[in-house]
Order: structure tokens, then sequence, then C-alpha cells
């Protein structure tokens, strides 16, 4: 038999095994369990804690529902809580039919992304934040306003503190100066916004007890600050607080001062 034949079928060969071998790694990675501190991205393929990412489910009319509690049934679909991988949902062209692909393969089937999906996903952790931090007040564990925030963070009752965005960046550095770098501050909203949790015009300063609603807060705007297109940085103050500028994510913004 000439040299030539005997060549292609192997070749054919070679390749339906390794589409094979691929169909069977998709297929087992879609099948991973929802348990576990990890999760997968469906873009980057990368495996992160699932603080780290955002779940979504395919609703009944077939479209892609954030679900940032991790609470709604149907098998997750998890992204990265990253602006590099959630502004495919914002682009068009190749940037919405890859995010768009990813979605369908990993739902094994159709499904409709919507269009503005990052600005959906903006709006609602700054809905979910704001959520938590009235929880936070209602169970007694978040105290208001510069001075009283300030006595609590002071005698080390409080591991975080939430500022406003746009609050006064002096205002702001003197809060935290002398603080220390045990107490995490986040700032995801703005004053008016705070102050309607604590039933004020406004609120720049809240000190926030240890426990499940901080450790909440905290991880709600870590995903906010993933993001890359609003406020919401995690961070410490320096050990020595005297300046909080680039630990903090100080807004310099001029705001109230409350």
């Amino acid at each position: 038999m000439p040299i030539g034949s005997k060549k292609a079928p192997h070749r054919r060969s070679r390749r339906l095994a390794t589409t094979d071998a691929l169909a069977l790694l998709l297929a087992d990675e879609a099948e991973e369990p929802e348990t576990g501190p990890l999760r997968r991205c469906i873009i980057t393929r990368e495996r992160l804690p699932k603080e780290r990412m955002i779940r979504f489910v395919v609703g009944p009319d077939r479209a892609i529902v954030p679900d940032l509690a991790a609470r709604l049934p149907g098998r997750g679909i998890w992204l990265s809580a990253s602006g590099d991988v959630l502004q495919h949902s914002g682009a068009r062209g190749d940037g919405q039919r890859q995010l768009g692909r990813a979605f369908a393969r990993a739902a094994r089937g159709p499904v409709v992304v919507p269009p503005n999906l990052l600005n959906m996903i903006e709006a609602a952790l700054l809905r979910r934040i704001g959520e938590l931090l009235g929880l936070a007040r209602r169970a007694g564990q978040a105290t208001a306003g510069f001075e009283k925030a300030r006595e609590v963070v002071r005698t080390r009752r409080a591991t975080l503190v939430v500022q406003a965005s746009d609050g006064s960046a002096a205002e702001r550095m003197r809060f935290l100066s002398g603080i220390g770098s045990s107490v995490m501050v986040i700032d995801p909203l703005p004053a008016a916004t705070m102050g309607r949790l604590f039933a004020r015009d406004h609120v720049v300063h809240v000190a926030v007890a240890p426990g499940k609603l901080a450790d909440s807060l905290v991880i709600e705007a870590g995903r906010l600050a993933g993001l890359g297109r609003v406020s919401g940085q995690v961070s410490r103050p320096d050990a020595q607080g005297t300046d909080g500028r680039e630990t903090a994510g100080l807004n310099t913004d001029a705001g109230a001062n409350g």
C-alpha cells in the first residue's frame, strides 16, 4: 500500500481523538458541582474564590440573570468580578458575541444576554450594599456621624468604616487619622444615599461592628471596585494613620462633611 494512503487515516484518528478529549473536558467542567470555595470563570477559565466572582442563572425566558446573593435556583454560571471580563457585556461586535457564546456554552443552549449587563450588575451591587448597610443599622451594628463613629472605631468596637464616596477628602483623612491598619475602609455610596439609610440629609462616616454584615459589605464593595467604573475601593489606612489618601482610596472631590 502507498505510504500516503496510511498517513491520512492516522491524521483523521488523531484529530478525532483530540476533539473527543476536548469535548469530554468541557463536559466535565460543565458538570462541576457548586461546592467548595472556588468557581471557574467561563471567560478566563480561571478558578477563583467565589467572593471575587459573580453568579448568573438562566431565567425561564432564557435570559441571563445576575444572582449576587448566589441563592437563585438552577445551575450557576460564574464570571470574574472584573471590568476586563464584564466589559464584554457592554461591547459591540466580537466582545458581545464572545460573552454570548460563553454563556450559551455554559447553559447548554441559546440564551439572551442583556446589552446593558454591566450597568445592571453595578446597579445591583450598589443596591445590595445599601441593603446590607441598612440591615447593619437596624441590627445596631452601624454607627453614623463623625464623633460617634470615630469613638466606636477608637474603642475597637468596629472592624469596618464606610465613608461617602463624595465626602470631603480632608474630613475623611481626619476621621481615619490614627485608627491603625486593623480597620477596613470602603467608599461605595454617596453621602445622600447613606443619609437616607440613617434618616438624615447626608452621612459621610459609618462604623460597622464585626460580623457577617461587615464581611458581606467588604465582599460586595470589592466586587464593585473590581468592575473599575465606579467608586467602591477596599483598603486599610496606613499603620500610622497620618495619610490615608492612597490606602483608603479617597475621592478628592469636595462634598458633604457630616
